[in-house]
């Protein structure tokens, strides 16, 4: 697993991931066994979990201009981002996610998740949720001094806490899964059969998933086989079927990404999956630039600071229908993003964490693991107001951009910034899709309703 992180709880390892059967225990006691296919490959990938830690362990969360002073960055509540993405006429309205549950996947998840949500939740003025945890596996017991478990209990606390930021109504569902590369049992295969698990047993609306392993680090991609990655899209496949939105990080490393090691990037644009996978959106990165008032001062760029957002042509999946008015631009290919959100960490979200008792308070957090879970509750709200779940967004997110986009929420970033990163040239945001930003952002107030209508699945 890689986690990239900078402060607290930096990671960086590659693990090879085996297949193996995995029990499910639930917070109630209840268990059960299952099992990914027998024909999925033992895969060695890294799973990177998209996000960079800035500022860390601070008392109490701080205005803009003294993080800007302080650590020359922004720094933004839930707040400042409701009123950024206008958020709060749907609140007025009842649109709160009610009746809709996301579920997060993280490694390990966090002991303190339920205790630090509710923390989160008081010093903004939120009303909190029960977390229901559930674990995949034989989940390890926390060790706060493990920079593997530290590092990913800093992704479920932003996870977590960003969707609920978005979706105050929505139910939250968190599945540790058992990854330790010590006991051998690390991967993604079993995080895919514990969301197929899950997708048959009728829980959640949205799948948010902050992790990602490049396309390339897969066996058999040199030799152009790409069999071990499309035997791990049976969980998407089931989502599909039961009309359940799938989610994925873009990436922080622009047009490239890791190399197996976890430590070094490939010098040539790569991609990565599950974010590649044209059943899942692709969701990339955004700078927002805000007063203390949540207001922009100037449009959205893209995120590119301590990471960059993803984006680029898949090597392993060609260009899917819903892309076909964006040809153009994505050739022949699938290319990510689909839609971005804030990421930067200049402009980072602060969040709250005590799962470590050496280093317990408010951090600045960015990345596309950052991007996702805020896409989560988006998806939420547009869930309640359709009465149903939507489904795969693609289509309807693509149908929205090409007309109308304006009146139907999608907010174009065209500032001509880019993701170059790592010495590999990028994308630019320009008019329309690009491979920097995707068809752009949303104004919520427009949007979730347009995409209520959109999605016809039910």
């Amino acid at each position: 697993m890689h986690i990239a992180r900078t402060g607290r709880g930096v990671a960086a390892c590659a693990a090879t991931a085996a297949l193996a059967a995995a029990a499910l225990a639930t917070t109630s006691g209840a268990g059960a066994t299952a099992a990914a296919p027998a024909a999925v490959p033992h895969t060695k990938a890294v799973p990177a979990v998209a996000g960079h830690t800035l500022v860390h362990d601070v008392a109490d969360p701080l205005p803009i201009g003294q993080c800007e002073t302080k650590w020359h960055i922004a720094c933004y509540n839930p707040l400042q981002y409701r009123t950024a993405y206008h958020l709060n006429g749907l609140y007025r309205q009842g649109v709160t996610g009610k009746g809709r549950t996301i579920v997060i996947v993280d490694s390990f998840g966090s002991p303190t998740v339920q205790h630090d949500l509710d923390v989160y939740s008081r010093q903004f003025g939120l009303p909190s949720t029960k977390v229901k945890v559930v674990k995949w596996g034989h989940v390890p017991a926390f060790d706060p001094k493990n920079s593997d478990m530290t590092g990913w209990a800093g992704e479920t606390t932003l996870d977590v806490e960003l969707a609920h930021a978005v979706a105050p109504g929505a139910k939250i569902v968190l599945v540790e899964t058992a990854v330790s590369e010590t006991e051998g049992t690390t991967g993604l295969p079993e995080m895919m059969s514990a969301e197929k698990h899950l997708v048959d047993q009728g829980v959640g609306d949205v799948i948010s998933q902050s992790f990602g392993a490049t396309e390339n680090t897969f066996p058999g991609f040199a030799r152009g086989d790409f069999s071990s990655i499309k035997k791990l899209r049976y969980a998407f496949e089931d989502a599909h079927r039961k009309h359940v939105t799938v989610l994925a990080a873009s990436g922080d490393g622009g047009a490239t990404d890791m190399k197996a090691d976890g430590k070094h990037y490939y010098d040539k644009r790569v991609n990565s999956w599950p974010s590649s996978d044209p059943l899942v959106t692709s969701v990339g990165g955004t700078q927002l630039h805000l007063n203390d008032h949540g207001d922009r001062v100037r449009p959205d760029s893209v995120y590119n600071d301590y990471g960059a957002g993803g984006g680029g042509q898949s090597h392993v999946f060609t260009r899917p229908s819903f892309q076909n008015g964006v040809r153009n631009t994505v050739g022949t290919r699938r290319g990510t993003p689909d839609v971005s959100m804030t990421a930067a960490v200049d402009g980072g979200a602060w969040i709250y964490s005590s799962y470590d008792p050496t280093a317990t308070g408010w951090d600045v957090t960015g990345g596309t693991s950052e991007a996702t879970p805020i896409f989560s509750g988006i998806v939420a709200l547009a869930d309640q107001v359709a009465g149903h779940r939507l489904g795969d967004i693609n289509a309807a997110l693509y149908e929205l951009s090409a007309h109308h986009a304006a009146t139907n929420g999608v907010v174009d970033v065209a500032d001509g910034t880019n993701n170059s990163y790592e010495g590999v040239t990028g994308y630019k945001a320009v008019k329309g899709y690009d491979m920097a930003t995707g068809v752009g952002t949303v104004d919520a107030q427009s949007f979730v309703p347009a995409l209520a209508r959109a999605a016809r699945h039910g």
